[in-house]
């Protein structure tokens, strides 16, 4: 493998590793763009499910006093059922314009967050929306892989305090994207290539996430809510640009 693409997968990693280290989620939306430039997509779809996993389980540990069974259990059932419907519906939906959806709403729901900024109070509907929110989440991962987008922004108006809403949504994706690997595996996806990739990329995803964790520590409830929207935004950004 080339010093080039040694480097971006590198560089990839570490970023998405940051990222995901400070707020439990978005390794997709940060590394996938760099990793494109020098891999090919379904390489680069499954190494983001691979250091996802790994930097999940790295800083799964420092939530476990947070950690609900209970809180996680009504999003996290309906999703596994919902997981192999999104994948079913891959094949029968135009992913341009899915993408570019999903990229409007997210930039219009980071939009108003940031500029209507406040802690939100607790707001009904119970482990039966919970239910309905780890559904959708199943439909979206199994389409695109989006699984932790609707978790992330309901965990919001729970009224959970950071560790509450991170440990849910990142026990979650785990277990979500952990399906989604064996799915890769069954399909194909995982080889030589990847394992070459894998190995490159680890180094720089436990750096990243060890940094980004550190941050996550020191941060407040509304610093962390502020990191979270910001992320959306991004990836919102990202999704738009990548369809237009």
């Amino acid at each position: 493998m080339a010093d080039e693409q040694i480097f971006i997968i590198l560089l990839g990693a570490l970023l998405g590793g940051f990222v995901s280290g400070l707020t439990g989620f978005g390794t997709g939306i940060t590394a996938m763009g760099i990793w494109l430039y020098s891999l090919s997509p379904t390489i680069t779809a499954t190494l983001v499910i691979c250091c996802s996993i790994v930097s999940q389980l790295q800083t799964l540990p420092m939530l476990f006093k947070a950690l609900s069974f209970k809180r996680v259990l009504p999003f996290l059932i309906p999703a596994i059922i919902a997981v192999p419907i999104g994948t079913h519906l891959l094949v029968k939906i135009d992913g341009q314009i899915f993408k570019l959806g999903i990229g409007c709403l997210l930039v219009i729901y980071a939009v108003i967050s940031l500029f209507l900024y406040k802690r939100s109070a607790s707001i009904g509907g119970g482990r039966l929306v919970d239910g309905l929110v780890g559904f959708g989440g199943g439909i979206l991962g199994g389409i695109s892989g989006l699984s932790g987008i609707l978790p992330v922004i309901w965990s919001k108006f729970r009224g959970w305090s950071k560790d509450q809403r991170r440990s849910t949504f990142q026990l979650f994706n785990l277990t979500i994207l952990s399906i989604a690997l064996l799915s890769h595996a069954h399909s194909g996806f995982v080889n030589a290539a990847l394992g070459i990739a894998v190995m490159i990329a680890l180094p720089g995803t436990m750096l990243g996430s060890w940094l980004g964790s550190r941050m996550y520590k020191l941060s407040s409830d509304i610093q962390y809510e502020f990191y979270v929207l910001v992320l959306l935004l991004l990836g919102g950004i990202i999704l738009i640009a990548t369809t237009i």
